[in-house]
C-alpha cells in the first residue's frame, strides 16, 4: 500500500468498524502468506491454500480500496 493509504487508514481506523475489520484481516493475511514464503517447498496443497490467500488478500485490499476512495471523495482530495 501506499504512504496516504496508509496514513488515511491510521486516521479512520478508530472511526470505521468495517475499514478496522478489513485491515486487520489485510494483516493477518499477510503474516500468513509470509509464512508460507519463507519456506524452500511447498506442498501441492500448500500452495493452493498459498493462492488461496492471496486471493482473499487481494478482495480485500480492493475492498479497503473502495473504502479510501470513498473518504477521500468526502475529504475533497
Amino acid at each position: 500500500m501506499e504512504q496516504w493509504e496508509l496514513n488515511l487508514i491510521n486516521k479512520l481506523i478508530d472511526k470505521d468498524e468495517e475499514l478496522k475489520k478489513l485491515w486487520e484481516e489485510h494483516l493477518e493475511l499477510e503474516k500468513k502468506i509470509e509464512e508460507y514464503n519463507k519456506r524452500v517447498y511447498l506442498t501441492p496443497e500448500e500452495e493452493a491454500e498459498q493462492n488461496r490467500l492471496k486471493k482473499l488478500k487481494l478482495a480485500g485490499k480492493d475492498k479497503i480500496h473502495e473504502i479510501l476512495n470513498k473518504y477521500r471523495k468526502e475529504m475533497g482530495t
